[in-house]
């Protein structure tokens, strides 16, 4: 995209704005003068094009529009219910918390704008926000039930920009799950942001299902800080969808701490699914552990940068890092950069990338067994992706996300 039109298309953006312009100030505004949207000469973005986004014409809703969820809940699965549709919080279709020791909350305009912002998409995130959840899990408590986030879009050029905020105070778990689905005439733009902190003892876990169609791009970012003693998982498990990219932050900011980090995506025809993970070791006896794998079809397109960061300050770290890719065709593209950066000596820490194509031999003997061949390339997809499905604790989704698999033709039954 030549200058002028990134500068036309910034024009149009910031026109959308309306009356959230008036938000654009302080370091939002700052941002808005700092950046143009991003191109592949920002580092972040070498392999990841957004003209396909900037191009067009997105209209944030006005109003919260009804939506049938049932076909969207996860069959067997005992769960609250958030649901936000077309970006906005619809609190008719929300089954809320009712135990003690869980709060939920509603605000329709971002109460406080970050002090500082990476790119373009950061600022219009919180400039032109469509509705803000916070969830409070008080100290000690310990929630009987997931709480299901569903984000579900229904109609044609929609800008979706919803924040969620959670807080697991000091000794609590809790338990979540994130969906991301779109009807057939779903056309759309969500730019989601996630803050979560984790605080002392405190567990969490989260599993993210993206499931949207050929004409939906997602962007996500999460931005998780968790301190002594806490946990936390998460699952991206990207399903479908025409454009996502996940940008997932974590910082360890104390001691005795565990960060899982889970994610498998299968993207086919022109698809693309770009992951970038971060995680910033800042004090020490703390461990991550990251598993990502990626099967690739048709010509589609994937993206893996994962960095590790080690402070001077964080020894006994142990931080392992893996990514691992089949192409099932000779026209789709893998783009793999994982990256470690250490200050501390005293430290075990591993990266690790691959990137090849189903085993020959294996294919020949599952097909002498009268195998087909598209069942026997399920099969052994099956197998590759099957570590990470398996760190899926909950059976209902672990179930749910098979079948959505098994639908696509991406594995067999």
């Amino acid at each position: 995209m030549e200058t002028t039109t990134i500068s036309q298309a910034k024009e149009k953006w910031m026109a959308a704005l309306g009356t959230s312009h008036a938000y654009a100030s302080g370091s939002v505004a700052e941002a808005f003068e700092r950046f143009d949207f991003p191109t592949t000469r920002d580092e972040d973005w070498k392999y990841t094009r957004v003209a396909r986004i900037t191009n067009k014409t997105w209209v944030k809703s006005d109003a919260v529009e009804a939506c049938d969820v049932q076909s969207f809940l996860i069959p067997g699965l005992d769960a609250y219910t958030v649901v936000f549709v077309n970006g906005r919080y619809n609190a008719a279709q929300s089954f809320l918390p009712t135990e003690q020791g869980i709060h939920v909350s509603h605000e329709t305009k971002l109460a406080n704008q970050r002090a500082s912002y990476n790119h373009f998409f950061q600022a219009y995130a919180d400039a032109a926000c469509t509705d803000v959840v916070n969830v409070l899990v008080e100290k000690n408590a310990r929630i009987s039930k997931s709480v299901h986030f569903i984000h579900v879009v229904t109609n044609a050029q929609v800008l979706a920009q919803p924040r969620i905020n959670l807080i697991a105070m000091h000794g609590a778990e809790v338990k979540c799950i994130e969906s991301f689905v779109g009807t057939e005439s779903a056309k759309s733009f969500t730019n989601r942001t996630l803050d979560i902190e984790v605080q002392e003892n405190a567990s969490l876990i989260w599993d993210k299902i993206q499931l949207e169609n050929d004409a939906q791009f997602l962007m996500n970012e999460e931005n998780v800080r968790i301190t002594g003693n806490g946990r936390f998982t998460i699952n991206t498990l990207t399903i479908d969808g025409g454009w996502v990219r996940n940008a997932l932050n974590i910082s360890l900011d104390g001691q005795n701490i565990e960060a899982n980090l889970n994610g498998f995506y299968m993207p086919r025809r022109k698809q693309f699914v770009d992951n970038h993970t971060k995680v910033d070791h800042r004090l020490p006896h703390c461990n991550s552990n990251e598993l990502y794998k990626g099967v690739l079809n048709d010509q589609s397109t994937g993206v893996f940068n994962g960095k590790v960061y080690v402070h001077l300050d964080a020894q006994k770290t142990n931080a392992f890092q893996s990514c691992a890719n089949i192409l099932l065709s000779d026209d789709a593209t893998m783009n793999t950069k994982p990256e470690l950066e250490i200050y501390a000596d005293d430290v075990k820490c591993s990266h690790g990338t691959t990137t090849g194509q189903l085993d020959e031999e294996a294919l020949f003997y599952l097909k002498s067994r009268g195998i087909s061949e598209d069942n026997a390339r399920r099969l052994l997809t099956s197998a590759f992706i099957g570590d990470v499905v398996s760190k899926i604790e909950n059976d209902a989704v672990r179930e749910y996300v098979t079948q959505q698999l098994v639908q696509r033709e991406l594995l067999v039954a």
